[in-house]
């Protein structure tokens, strides 16, 4: 039972990464390789905010939320936003249009996250005599993870790889890019500092995700029509 609740778990954490990668046409075009060297940079993103957070964070002995030092987990956040840059200017990707390439960045982003994040917290727990829902609400939370990363991704070739793009949207790409950016931030207070609970804040991820992915859509969309 606890293997068959793992299995479970890993399926709904990992699962979607595998679906979409061969249910658009990502899968037809072979873009592993990007989907790889984006993930490769995420860790390394990774790395270098976890040595900005041991250097310029206190250790709190309470679970309260300080807003000096959330403002500062933010600014550090968006160390996100340039390994994304990186992996989408910098990177050599095959002959792929802009469409699939932030796509297969954004996959790869959000799969190195899953796995970094949570791969060792679900095999160590998941597989424990007693379920527990936390597990369920993590592989939920991967897949807002999923769709955000790839909102971001999109927002982040609008701003860096599409040059005639109409001056009205700019703000609105930039902003949308943010508030996706200090998701963390958001969610840690709505944990922290309003007591949000797991199931609450999953669901506000999801509808978040979901409004993101709508919207990012549609600047995508109204960036690709040919200007008169």
């Amino acid at each position: 039972m606890t293997l068959f609740h793992f299995f479970n778990c890993a399926i709904l954490t990992f699962g979607p990464h595998a679906v979409y990668y061969s249910a658009t046409p990502l899968s037809e075009y072979d873009t592993l390789g990007t989907s790889i060297k984006a993930a490769v940079v995420y860790l390394i993103t990774a790395l270098v905010k976890l040595v900005c957070l041991a250097t310029f964070l206190n250790v709190s002995e309470t679970d309260s939320f300080d807003p000096y030092q959330e403002l500062l987990k933010a600014l550090i956040g968006f160390i996100d936003v340039a390994g994304l840059y990186f992996a989408l200017t910098q990177l050599t990707h095959r002959n792929i249009s802009q469409c699939h390439k932030f796509q297969a960045v954004g996959l790869g982003w959000a799969f190195a996250d899953s796995v970094l994040h949570r791969l060792a917290p679900l095999w160590v727990g998941a597989r424990g005599l007693e379920f527990t829902w936390d597990y369920i609400f993590q592989g939920l939370e991967a897949n807002a993870n999923l769709v955000l990363s790839l909102s971001l991704a999109a927002l982040g070739s609008l701003m860096w790889l599409r040059k005639n793009k109409p001056k009205t949207l700019i703000p609105i790409i930039y902003a949308c890019a943010g508030i996706v950016a200090t998701m963390p931030s958001i969610t840690s207070y709505l944990r922290q500092g309003l007591g949000w609970h797991l199931p609450k804040i999953v669901g506000f991820e999801l509808f978040t995700s979901l409004g993101m992915a709508f919207i990012s859509w549609q600047l995508f969309a109204a960036c690709q029509r040919p200007s008169n």
